[in-house]
């Protein structure tokens, strides 16, 4: 079952938000379809089968997007917020291919009639292979929707077996040079260390991947995540641990056969043509995030909304459905930036670990390791740095 949510403060009884700081920031939007057919055994993300919600929920679910959208623009509004474009979209989830055309449409309608869709914008999607027809993406394109994000993991249908995935890896290749037909790009995601995956599975994994030349891949270690059902099958010992050694040789393959391909990296789990929303998240721009369980960043002010949908849905009809949030300090948003920008190839700039007070000895010792590098303004991690990017922060900010 889904994780549970940070705590924070309440929400402002008057309904407006500050502008904690005066950065300049693009703003982009996600939208959260919290809808799966069934549930991954490895999955804790905010989504919801037909059995666990009382009555279909999906076929009306769009309208309570669009009243939260339609809020939105107001609160920006009354709060003294300049009006902005939104530069991106995203449809996560969950399953947002569960949506039909029309309900993508009218969410679209409803960010473009509120704030404007800027000219050029990425719309993207994720979809998953057993959900996704060429029909639904020929209406989506025409919809202006540009971007598709594959939910493959693995092209191994026994590893496909352990995550409890509906599709085989024969549904993925038509789907793939369809989208690329109409004019979509395409990005594959990708998981690795599944208990039972071999570093021969993986490679093989990575090999099809590649021999659908797409313009961008996602490769995530799995996580084997507190309350899952794979959770359950590891400690019972049903399955094997994942092998963090081997996960690494894993990580270190698909580093070289991407580069190989030319599929550079730009962010410790993403390679290719960089996903413009998902720059925004690394670069701490603003976004609003619409629906259950999702988060939003407005000017060092971050929320997020109840879980649920039922509850969701419920809160719409007195105000806003946000569980919490929390206002930024200067020196939180400091260390954001150099937790996420350390994961970037543009890293961060050698400053940063002046005005958050650094040790110059964990410096060295980093570069010493063969960790960083850096130039005379910026400071990278290496490909060996990769591996151990979130140690390497948690030491810095100890």
């Amino acid at each position: 079952m889904p994780g549970a949510l940070p705590e924070g403060l309440d929400w402002p009884s008057d309904d407006l938000l500050p502008a904690l700081d005066a950065v300049v920031r693009s703003f982009h939007a996600y939208v959260h379809i919290p809808f799966c057919t069934v549930r991954c055994g490895y999955c804790d993300f905010n989504t919801y089968t037909s059995s666990e919600l009382n009555g279909d929920l999906k076929s009306g679910f769009h309208e309570d997007l669009i009243v939260e959208i339609n809020r939105s623009r107001e609160l920006l509004n009354e709060s003294g917020y300049s009006p902005r474009q939104i530069e991106t979209v995203f449809f996560g989830g969950g399953t947002p291919s569960l949506f039909s055309s029309s309900q993508f449409g009218a969410v679209l309608e409803a960010l473009r009639e509120s704030f404007g869709i800027a000219e050029g914008a990425e719309l993207t999607t994720e979809a998953n292979p057993e959900s996704t027809s060429v029909e639904l993406l020929q209406e989506l394109s025409k919809l202006g929707v540009n971007r598709l994000s594959m939910g493959v993991q693995s092209f191994d249908n026994d590893v496909l077996a352990v995550l409890d995935r509906a599709h085989s890896k024969d549904h993925v290749a038509p789907l793939v040079s369809a989208a690329k037909d109409l004019g979509y790009e395409v990005s594959v995601d990708l998981i690795y260390g599944a208990p039972g995956e071999t570093l021969d599975s993986w490679q093989h994994t990575i090999t099809s991947a590649l021999e659908l030349e797409v313009d961008h891949i996602s490769a995530y270690s799995l996580i084997v995540e507190p309350g899952t059902k794979l959770a359950r099958r590891v400690r019972s010992g049903e399955l094997a641990e994942v092998d963090e050694d081997l996960n690494a040789a894993k990580y270190e393959l698909a580093t070289k056969l991407f580069a190989e391909r030319g599929l550079g990296w730009y962010e410790v789990s993403n390679w290719g043509k960089p996903s413009r929303h998902n720059s925004a998240y690394w670069s701490s721009q603003d976004w609003w995030g619409y629906g259950p369980g999702a988060h939003s960043h407005l000017a060092g002010n971050r929320f997020w909304n109840i879980k649920h949908p039922t509850s969701y849905r419920s809160a719409l009809k007195s105000g806003f459905p946000v569980a919490g949030r929390e206002m930024l300090t200067p020196r939180q948003q400091l260390e954001e930036q150099l937790m996420l920008g350390l994961r970037t190839q543009m890293g961060i700039a050698r400053s940063l670990l002046g005005e958050l007070n650094v040790a110059a000895k964990l410096v060295s010792e980093a570069l010493g390791s063969g960790l960083l590098t850096m130039d005379a303004n910026r400071i990278w991690v290496t490909p060996k740095g990769r591996l151990l990017v979130d140690r390497i922060v948690l030491d810095f900010l100890s």
